[in-house]
């Protein structure tokens, strides 16, 4: 948490355009290093520890967890802000991003988002959506089973295994495997926050941001037909597919990906920047 903290501080005083930046399940806000080296400089990237990653701590338990919770500490820097905020998003952080824009949609300049995960949509996607929605289900299933045993590690293994492929768990680095190993119990509270959220999908199609959709070429069936029932209710901007990627995008595509949302960011900017212009033009007559 303290690290939101030191973030809200810094974003409520430089004059930048300010860029959110939240990560998926099991990483940290490092994620986003890249596309902070790759924005222009009249953005600020920050990119938050989502509870139990990086630096910030577990969840308490005092009681049960929401997706509203994990957007809490996103929702208090951007009431920090003096200006509107940008949010990108991916997996998990997607699904945090939208929850994050439903609840201050008249601070959010845009939305970038890399495959979402917002799970519940999945009940209003008729049998295809219900048939991957239990593929999600049993695959949660499994790994809770898992970690209530104590095996961590073969519980990170199985959800690594099922976003990146099969044996992908062995093509880690040691301390990556560490900190997946720490991060797992918490995978049983996004899969629940994911697939029990209750924002009606009509809040959805209320969202008047400029909005990206990025999913990847080869992605699982669930994260897809999410993506697709996004597109119908959203209307994104733009929706980019790309090519040769899966679920992990942002890290095995992460050039393509941030090349992608810095052409969105620059267009939302380049686009208020003139609207603002416009207004001011009368009263400069005057």
């Amino acid at each position: 948490m303290s690290n939101m903290i030191a973030l809200a501080g810094s974003m409520a005083t430089d004059p930048r355009s300010p860029v959110i930046a939240l990560h998926c399940s099991g990483a940290s806000g490092k994620q986003w290093r890249a596309l902070s080296h790759a924005v222009p400089r009249r953005f600020m990237v920050m990119a938050p520890d989502l509870i139990g990653c990086g630096e910030n701590a577990h969840w308490p338990g005092e009681r049960p967890f929401h997706l509203s919770d994990e957007a809490a500490a996103v929702v208090r820097i951007i009431d920090a802000c003096d200006t509107a905020v940008h949010l990108v998003g991916h997996s998990y952080g997607g699904g945090v991003a939208l929850r994050v824009a439903i609840e201050r949609p008249n601070r959010i300049a845009s939305v970038s988002l890399y495959e979402p995960t917002p799970f519940h949509v999945l009940k209003a996607a008729g049998p295809d959506g219900w048939d991957a929605l239990s593929e999600i289900r049993n695959v949660a299933t499994e790994i809770m089973r898992v970690i209530a045993t104590g095996d961590y590690r073969a519980a990170a293994r199985c959800f690594v295994d099922y976003w990146n492929g099969a044996s992908a768990w062995e093509g880690l680095k040691p301390e990556v495997q560490a900190d997946l190993v720490h991060w797992v119990p918490k995978a049983a509270l996004d899969f629940h926050a994911l697939i029990e959220e209750r924002m009606p999908l009509e809040a959805y199609r209320r969202l008047r941001v400029p909005m990206l959709l990025m999913r990847g070429e080869h992605s699982p069936i669930p994260v897809q037909l999410v993506a697709q029932k996004l597109a119908r209710v959203c209307k994104p901007r733009a929706v980019e597919v790309i090519a040769g990627a899966s679920h992990m995008g942002p890290f095995t595509h992460s050039e393509i990906v941030n090349r992608v949302i810095v052409d969105h960011l620059l267009a939302v900017d380049t686009s208020t920047q003139a609207e603002d212009a416009r207004r001011a033009m009368p009263a400069q007559a005057a």
